[in-house]
Formats: C-alpha cells, structure tokens, sequence
C-alpha cells in the first residue's frame, strides 16, 4: 500500500531547509544557531501528549473546540495521535498523490487554526478510514529524521501506517498502533500479534538511543491495569475459548500478550513512566480507555495508553498522566480513549550555565 505522508527526501529528513546560517557554519544538526555552543544540544521536546482519537476527522466534526482547549493549556511539543482514519487520496489500487489527502477539507481548517498552525504534522495513512498515525511537532524543534517503518531504512509505511519514528539529536520518539490481538485463532489475529510483539522486541534491543515509545499499545500488563481484572480475564466473544489457556480473556489482557509486553519492557530496559509514578490503582482516573456508559463494558476500563521510556530518562520523569476520568467519559473528547501526557526535566546541556561569581 502507499501512504500519504509530508513530502521528504528519500532518507526520511524532514523537507524544510536548515538556516542558511547554520549550514554556512558546517553545525551538525542541534547545535546552536550561532556555533558558540561547543557542541552543547539545543532545545529538544520535553512536553509530549499522546490520543488515540478513534477517528480524528469524527473528531475535528464534534469535539474540536474543547479538545483544541485543553491542547492550548497543556501546550505540548509533540502530540502523537493513533486511529486516524483519513485515508491518503487517490483511488483503491491506484497510487496515492502524496501531496493529498482524500478529504482535505478540515485539515486545512486544522492546520490554520490555533493552536496547531505552530505545529508541522507527519501521517502515516492506510489506504481507507482505517488505523493509520500522525505525528505533530511545533515548528521550533526540528527532527533529524523521519521514519514511517520499525526498519528506520526507508519510506515505506507499515501497514496500515502504524508507525512514526521521529529522531532528535539525543533520543528516537517512536509512535505506534499497536494491532488489537482479536479473539480467535482462526482468523489470524493472534499471529498479526504475536509478529508484532516480536518485531517490537527486535526494535527496542536494538536503538542507538534513548527511547520515548507512546501510542495505543493495545495491551494492559498487570492488574493494576484493569478495573476488574475478573471480568477481562474471563471475557469470550460469542462463547469462543481459544485453545490455549494462554490467549484466553479480553485482547489487550490475555496472558501471553501481557506476558509478550513484560519481555519487551525488560530486554529493551524500558519504564512504564506512568506506572513508575503512580504505585497505586486509581479507580477514577488511572484509565485510558474506557467501555461504552451502555452495555456490558460500562465502568469497564484499561490502560492501554502509555509513554514508554529507556531507563537512562527514568530520572528525568517530571510527570506522567491521563486526562480523562469517570465512566462517563469525561475528557476524551468524543474518543473511547482518553490523552495520556509526559513531561520530562531538561538535560544539564539544556540548563543555563551558572553565573560566574565576581
């Protein structure tokens, strides 16, 4: 499949041009604009927000304003956004135009309208309204490259434009949709889950810098996770048990995912920097997804949206939160799941040097 994304050049750079300045100075790309910085780093995102907007164009129709809001107070760097559904233009089959997307109309009003006209965005699109990501930078941190691919090799997209990479000049922020594991065997969603998980476990043990990972990961590690670790645990479509004891319960609980996902975290020496915060189940707000108010999954909820750091930013966890509450659904503006922020403390590069004593 082709996917449209922002026009860049066949390394996955960014297209926008370097200051003249800067490239006339031969810098290396973070240092500082006037190259009195001896190789000390620039300003590099610190504030990250992460929602799976269960269809953004939905979105943008209904719940733009208060959404559009509360990013205005928060003020993020980046915001990382999963379940997109805007399909790249151009018809089934044919190539995609990838200046284009099918239906421009609202996200030209979206680029235009505060706060999101300081921010350059990145997509990653499927062919329909279907999955898909897309990743908003403000206009003032510039990333080294741009991958679309767990490979970071080349252009091309997972499929269903489930991945971001976006590299700074001290860590690589990777965004993902993760697949949902499904319900039975037979319909090949338990193996699309597993190759996932496995593809994230070769990813993660092999970056070459620290790691922010956030997105819908689809999964709730331990317990603490879920409202009613019971319910999830014993959940069935229409009767069906797998086989294996160990797929059975809710996709997102069962315990081979879960068990797939404490493997990750521990080979690629990662943190839950939510979890690494907060010790205690938060009945109100320490869910990011939660059921239909109507029906059987009604004060039903997980956490399957996360920042993922790399132990070596551990220390710099400033905060770590979701900002939905209830089972009404306050604060997911029109979603199923709820924004989910990290905050982390400058670098001592970052930090003003100290005034010389007189």
């Amino acid at each position: 499949m082709k996917r449209f994304f922002q026009p860049v050049p066949k390394d996955g750079s960014p297209a926008k041009k370097r200051p003249a300045a800067a490239a006339d100075s031969g810098d290396a790309p973070g240092a500082t604009a006037d190259g009195g910085g001896e190789g000390k780093l620039s300003e590099e995102p610190r504030k990250f927000l992460t929602w799976n907007a269960n269809s953004l164009l939905l979105r943008m129709k209904s719940d733009w304003p208060s959404f559009t809001q509360f990013v205005s107070r928060l003020d993020p760097d980046v915001i990382c956004v999963q379940e997109v559904r805007m399909p790249a233009a151009g018809s089934k089959g044919a190539p995609k135009n990838p200046s284009e997307l099918k239906d421009d109309t609202a996200h030209h009003g979206m680029k235009s309208s505060p706060p999101f006209k300081d921010y350059r965005v990145w997509w990653s699109l499927s062919d329909s309204k279907y999955a898909g990501t897309a990743m908003f930078i403000k206009k003032k941190f510039e990333p080294k490259k741009v991958s679309f691919n767990l490979d970071r090799t080349s252009s091309k997209h997972e499929s269903d434009g489930r991945v971001i990479i976006a590299e700074f000049e001290s860590f690589l922020l990777l965004n993902t949709y993760a697949p949902n594991n499904g319900w039975k065997e037979e319909e090949n969603s338990f193996q699309r889950r597993r190759k996932w998980d496995k593809r994230m476990l070769e990813f993660v043990q092999q970056v070459d810098k620290p790691l922010i990972w956030c997105g819908d990961l689809n999964v709730s590690h331990e317990e603490i996770d879920v409202s009613h670790p019971d319910f999830f645990s014993s959940a069935k479509m229409n009767g069906y048990t797998p086989p294996n004891k160990e797929d059975c319960g809710q996709p997102g609980f069962t315990p081979s995912e879960r068990r797939r996902f404490g493997n990750i975290l521990s080979q690629g020496k990662l943190i839950d920097a939510y979890r690494h915060l907060h010790k205690e189940k938060d009945m109100d707000c320490g869910f990011s997804w939660s059921g239909h108010p109507i029906g059987k999954y009604r004060g039903k909820r997980m956490r399957i949206d996360y920042f993922i750091v790399s132990e070596q930013l551990k220390d710099r966890i400033v905060s770590c939160e979701m900002h939905g509450r209830g089972i009404e659904l306050e604060g997911f503006y029109g979603s199923d799941h709820c924004p989910v922020s990290l905050e982390l403390s400058k670098t001592e590069a970052e930090l003003p040097e100290p005034k010389a004593s007189s």
